[in-house]
């Protein structure tokens, strides 16, 4: 077994040094742009090893990122971003959220903020947009119920986060599918069963803590069905397996169709708001950033096996994982503490894919349980920790209400009963998650 070099994983150390010292320098993760980040450590990278010409390090670095499933992944966040800006621009944000609080009973106003947040997240593929979009209304029910703020939050970003990791235009998923090697309903179809008792019990905990409130907002709650026909469509294409450059394309085109016919987008307005969505923040350009990322770390994880920095990682997995469970395990480990590190679900998904891919493969987990488990793992920690930026814009969205990162945290009962719930599916399984071998199946 090649026990691999330490000194490989050097430049993923120096990316986490420079973006964690960063963050902590200036109080603010965000201080330092990730991108700057991953060009240092492919900086490290190329430095690194010179018994190798820097002409074939040149040449391993750019046949990894020329992969294709790294374009195929560039692509559909491309195509993502298309559908996003434009069903935006069209108004099905607003009628989506509208309709929801329309039609839910006031006397569970916490817990339809919940059921609203997951339905939007789904539909939308953002955490952070779905935040953005029903904070203020939470604020709202609280000042006007009384019921305390860091709840109401809590319940926007636990269904913020159900969306990320389920949805079929989430980044997350497309990240993880891609590296995995699976496809996106196959994925939906393992990940659904694993989260959903956490959504259940996550519901019925609400309905516990604030059951008994009232609320009544007074602002315009007019929909508009046409204009959630899009989300419909993604939502129903990708389940049934449509593929999903299809499904991407038919949701922008047919949310430009909504928007102009309803006249939220005029028709010299079509391409920008496919390239910059609504507010000049959105649309394609929203996605420049993880695209570019998803290229540098594929190079980045090039040199970074070629010096044996993923054989080490391995050779310590393999001593101490012995079976499928452990193995499992072992990927939601990586994937947490990844996430942990860097702060972004989908950046997290990137650089720990490739090692999970290589311990599915030898431990015969099946690529949709792998995706899954990148996927919900991330997203748990993303949900909780408070320098993220799901908890800092849903602390931004309160403003009113004065509340930190910290006080919203023991609300966050889904991503906390996510970790739980998947966890205790693994050990509990009784099923051996290896494929079945042709003799096995006469």
């Amino acid at each position: 077994m090649n026990k691999g070099r330490l000194s490989g994983l050097l430049p993923i150390g120096v990316f986490l040094i420079v973006f964690i010292g960063a963050g902590i320098l200036f109080q603010d993760f965000y201080a330092m742009p990730a991108i700057v980040g991953f060009l240092i450590a492919l900086v490290v990278a190329f430095l690194q090893n010179r018994t190798i010409p820097f002409q074939e390090k040149l040449h391993i670095v750019t046949s990894h990122m020329g992969d294709e499933n790294v374009m195929i992944m560039c692509l559909i966040f491309i195509l993502a971003g298309a559908f996003s800006g434009s069903v935006q621009a069209a108004g099905g944000v607003d009628s989506t959220v509208n309709f929801g609080l329309s039609i839910l009973p006031p006397s569970i106003a916490v817990t339809g903020l919940f059921v609203i947040g997951c339905f939007i997240s789904t539909a939308m593929g953002t955490s952070v947009g779905t935040i953005a979009a029903l904070a203020p209304i939470a604020v709202g029910i609280s000042q006007k119920t009384g019921i305390t703020g860091a709840l109401c939050i809590g319940a926007v970003v636990c269904g913020a986060m159900f969306g990320d990791n389920l949805s079929m235009i989430s980044d997350t998923t497309i990240a993880a599918t891609r590296t995995q090697g699976c496809e996106m309903k196959d994925k939906f179809r393992e990940n659904i069963k694993i989260i959903l008792p956490a959504a259940i019990i996550t519901i019925i905990l609400f309905l516990i803590v604030a059951g008994n409130s009232e609320y009544h907002l007074e602002d315009d709650l007019s929909y508009n069905v046409f204009k959630i026909l899009p989300y419909l469509v993604v939502l129903i294409g990708a389940l049934a397996g449509m593929n999903v450059f299809l499904v991407l394309v038919s949701g922008t085109v047919l949310s430009i169709i909504v928007g102009v016919a309803t006249g939220s987008i005029l028709p010299s307005q079509i391409f920008t708001v496919i390239a910059k969505g609504p507010d000049g923040s959105g649309g394609i350009m929203n996605m420049y950033d993880i695209t570019v990322i998803s290229i540098i770390v594929a190079g980045i994880i090039g040199l970074v096996k070629n010096n044996g920095g993923i054989d080490f990682i391995l050779y310590h997995i393999k001593k101490r994982v012995k079976t499928p469970k452990g193995a499992q395990l072992g990927i939601a480990a990586l994937s947490s503490l990844v996430d942990i590190s860097t702060a972004n679900n989908t950046i997290a998904i990137v650089m720990a894919g490739p090692i999970a891919k290589d311990i599915s493969d030898e431990y015969h987990v099946p690529p949709k349980r792998a995706a899954a488990l990148l996927d919900i793992f991330t997203s748990v920690w993303q949900g909780i920790i408070p320098y993220g930026a799901q908890l800092l814009y849903a602390s931004a969205g309160a403003a009113s209400l004065a509340l930190t990162p910290i006080d919203i945290i023991p609300y966050l009962f889904y991503p906390i009963l996510m970790g739980i719930t998947t966890i205790l599916f693994i050990l509990l399984e009784k099923r051996n998650t290896t494929p079945k071998t042709d003799t096995e199946r006469k």
